[in-house]
């Protein structure tokens, strides 16, 4: 930070909250975004109502960067029959008025582009997250080495070189049509136990190949999809990258080789932030659950990294989400359940912190009683 931006920033009356922020040509209003959530509504891949009225009210309750759920870059790619994908024009097409309508109200829209790998075909939440039988329309699995996900579940075809090589064309092709769409922001999902995190985590990944055993190993087929996405992506619009921090198991992907990996992603130029999470990739984890348990990754990485961060986990109150960013611990905080119960969770976080910028938007001025 320029010692000008600091002047600035000192002037500044509203809390940190309501600061904006830029990546490259992208100013978003404050520092809150929508985690991508799934909602496992979509039929064909193909965004509907639901998802319009889903993230255009978040827009409209004062979020200042609207992320997508987990957007699947081919059919097989998806945890369930019922995520969304952006392998076809069609898609595209649909997602443009939503695009269209998050940044008619002021919000940069973001899609989260990912492949669900070994964790693909299941049913739903509500329906058990089981595997899905042929006869039910499951489906073939991929992943980097032959290891199912947990007791029960396929086991995965490795991915060959080629194989490989068509999954990174997909999130190209993918972020091409985001663009057309509309979007503003990238985000690839390299956490959770999704397709990038298990070549990450030495426990999916047993290659011996160019895409297995070191972390420089471990971590090409991310930095290759970064790479093909950016192609794709003008350079003024901003890149993220969702990364599980830990597997929270013993002998798995841990917090140094995430500072490192991202240390290489930052070294690239391509990647403006990386948007902290953790866990997912084994269901021996346990995870040490409490408001704010994930801010120690986001905060670690910003500074051993150097590169921006969000934060996540349990934010619920505006003055822990003020106290993280106001303390420089992450760049932006990432709101998953606090946004689902209140989509204008945004604009009554702004009356409690007293933030001069922030306006209700005018047909629904007469409900701010705060």
């Amino acid at each position: 930070m320029s010692e000008n931006e600091r002047r600035i920033l000192q002037r500044d009356p509203n809390p940190h909250l309501f600061r904006p922020i830029a990546f490259r040509s992208v100013t978003a209003r404050n520092r809150i975004m929508l985690s991508p959530m799934c909602q496992y509504w979509a039929e064909d891949g193909m965004p509907n109502d639901w998802h319009f009225v889903h993230l255009g009210a978040r827009a409209v309750g004062g979020a200042a960067i609207v992320m997508t759920e987990s957007v699947h870059v081919e059919a097989e790619g998806r945890i369930t029959k019922h995520c969304l994908g952006l392998w076809s024009d069609a898609q595209r097409d649909a997602f443009a008025r939503i695009a269209a309508f998050i940044a008619e109200q002021g919000a940069v829209p973001g899609i989260q582009l990912g492949h669900a790998g070994r964790k693909a075909s299941l049913t739903r939440p509500w329906e058990g997250m089981k595997p899905l039988s042929a006869a039910d329309g499951g489906w073939q699995l991929i992943g980097p080495s032959p290891l199912p996900f947990a007791a029960g579940f396929p086991a995965p075809i490795p991915m060959d070189t080629a194989r490989i090589a068509s999954v990174t064309a997909q999130f190209a092709a993918a972020a091409r049509r985001a663009r057309v769409a509309g979007f503003k922001l990238i985000e690839i999902h390299a956490a959770h136990g999704y397709l990038q995190h298990q070549f990450l985590s030495p426990l999916s990944n047993q290659r011996t190949d160019r895409y297995g055993g070191s972390l420089e190993n471990r971590a090409r087929f991310l930095m290759e999809v970064i790479d093909a996405v950016r192609a794709e992506w003008p350079d003024d619009l901003p890149l993220f990258v969702r990364l599980s921090c830990t597997d929270w198991v013993p002998g798995g992907w841990d917090m140094p080789e995430a500072i490192a990996l991202s240390r290489m992603v930052k070294a690239t130029g391509k990647v403006d932030l990386i948007d902290c999470s953790s866990g997912g990739n084994d269901p021996r984890q346990t995870i040490p659950i409490h408001p704010g348990y994930q801010v120690p990754f986001a905060e670690t990485i910003r500074r051993d990294a150097g590169i921006a961060t969000g934060a996540v986990g349990l934010l619920h109150s505006a003055e822990v989400a003020e106290e993280v960013i106001g303390n420089g611990r992450a760049d932006l905080v990432v709101l998953g359940r606090t946004l689902l119960g209140d989509p204008h969770w945004p604009l009554k976080a702004a009356n409690d912190l007293k933030a001069r910028s922030v306006a209700w938007p005018l047909p629904y001025e007469r409900s701010n009683i705060f």
